[in-house]
């Protein structure tokens, strides 16, 4: 599938940024605070949840692709009808709190229950961190086969940081970075390290094989507007600091 030539472009040089509203996330003022925060910070693009009118107002606040994520591939239809420009299976972080598991041969079928909805449209699909590294690696190869364009690493709920400072942001990026890792070496399709990412991993995550990162919480949590602009901008700067092409040869 053809993803937006500005997500083709960030892909390829490893500094593509997604910020995400969350999946559960329908407050109008809150996914307006966060889609002007990646707007002005030049983010990528952005991810909201599947809902076709909170896709037509995200259209009126930024030129940037959205994305919406769901784990109900029926919901996407309409989103994409509203504008939406990509798609994504996940983010499963949202269900890991209600006790809510997602095993590889359900996201292989809502990967093919999603492609037969919508054939053309780029689309996405995380990979559970809940699954040993081996098992992503393996489900992230089958997903690419039934029409995945983007892998999705996750695993910021899955690690416990008992340091501060740096070291702690490290230490809870690790599982995603992992992933990152083991899958990028697995798929041809750009990974997407997500989860736990911070300025201070989202090189480590380049470094890593991903050809990009998705931040939520270091954004979205936030309640001053300078300050997200700031924290989505740190990012960016973050990622001009690695040259993915030097780090693959």
């Amino acid at each position: 599938m053809s993803l937006p030539l500005s997500l083709q472009a960030a892909f390829a040089s490893g500094r593509a940024l997604k910020i995400i509203s969350g999946l559960t996330n329908f407050d109008r003022d809150r996914v307006a605070f966060t889609l002007n925060a990646a707007q002005a910070g030049n983010a990528t693009f952005a991810d909201i949840a599947a809902d076709p009118d909170l896709v037509r107002f995200a259209k009126t606040l930024t030129e940037i692709p959205i994305c919406v994520s769901a784990v109900e591939p029926e919901k996407f239809v309409p989103c994409v009808e509203a504008g939406a420009e990509c798609i994504e299976i996940g983010n499963f972080d949202a269900f890991y709190s209600q006790g809510r598991r997602f095993e590889a041969d359900e996201v292989l079928q809502l990967t093919l229950q999603t492609r037969s909805l919508l054939p053309d449209t780029p689309l996405s699909v995380t990979v559970p961190h809940i699954l040993p590294l081996d098992e992503q690696a393996s489900l992230a190869e089958a997903l690419v086969a039934a029409g995945a364009d983007i892998i999705q690493t996750e695993g910021g709920t899955s690690s416990q940081p008992v340091a501060a400072g740096s070291l702690g942001l490290i230490q809870k990026a690790a599982p995603t970075l992992a992933a990152a890792y083991e899958i990028s070496r697995t798929v041809s399709v750009p990974v997407l390290c997500a989860s736990g990412i911070s300025s201070v991993t989202a090189p480590l995550a380049i470094a890593a094989g991903a050809s990009g990162v998705g931040v939520g919480s270091a954004v979205n949590r936030l309640n001053d507007e300078v300050a997200a602009i700031a924290a989505v901008r740190s990012l960016v700067a973050a990622l001009e600091t690695v040259d993915r092409a030097t780090i693959r040869a």
